[in-house]
């Protein structure tokens, strides 16, 4: 296999931490994002849609989305099961993931890309150029501080997101609560469940990938 990541960027991030999660070494090359190197011709043959993570196999094929690396990973190596282990876990894992993504991954993204000027015309990602809308950023960055108070909501009974288990939606909260510094959106101070889960999972060697 190879890994096609770039260290600065959140969104290879997911799978970075969940390859380490498992404790596998597969080879990584990294694409320069910031130079526009994800743009290239040579990278659109790997990569149409023009993003990362991308995760080559080795019969050649090749994963484009965190949803896809994470599944193939997880059926690879079941060792831990970041996905769940019963049919509840995973059910519970994917509804999870499928909020944060929604409510907080999304808001970040949004605000970022249309409010950056390092981003102008790339307020998506992807092969086409997209104009910025700035009251777009201004809804997103709204977003962004209400999933934050949030999140504080869903750890008040439990150790991680989906139980007493780290898991995948564990893994994205953390990359999506480091993405909101970006903004200068951090959690709020009286969210102790989250600052106390923040805290665990930022203590784990595969947090400082």
């Amino acid at each position: 296999m190879i890994f096609y990541d770039c260290s600065s960027a959140p969104s290879p991030r997911l799978v970075r931490v969940f390859i380490a999660e498992k404790g596998i070494d597969i080879p990584t090359h990294q694409v320069d994002l910031r130079h526009g190197e994800h743009l290239s011709p040579e990278f659109r043959k790997i990569n149409p849609y023009c993003t990362v993570p991308v995760l080559e196999l080795d019969d050649g094929s090749r994963l484009t989305s965190t949803q896809g690396c994470w599944r193939y990973l997880e059926e690879t190596f079941p060792d831990p099961p970041l996905l769940g282990g019963t049919p509840v876990e995973k059910a519970v894992i994917a509804d999870r993931v499928w909020r944060i993504e929604s409510d907080g991954w999304q808001a970040m993204t949004e605000a970022l890309r249309n409010s950056t000027p390092g981003m102008k015309d790339r307020a998506l990602t992807g092969a086409e150029n997209y104009a910025q809308i700035p009251a777009l950023g201004e809804r997103g960055k709204l977003r962004s501080v209400r999933f934050l108070s949030h999140l504080d909501e869903l750890l008040a009974d439990r150790a991680y997101l989906a139980g007493d288990r780290f898991s995948a939606a564990d893994i994205l909260a953390m990359v999506v609560v480091d993405f909101a510094g970006w903004l200068k959106i951090s959690l709020p101070a009286e969210a102790v469940h989250a600052l106390r889960w923040y805290a665990a999972v930022r203590s784990r060697p595969s947090a400082k990938l």
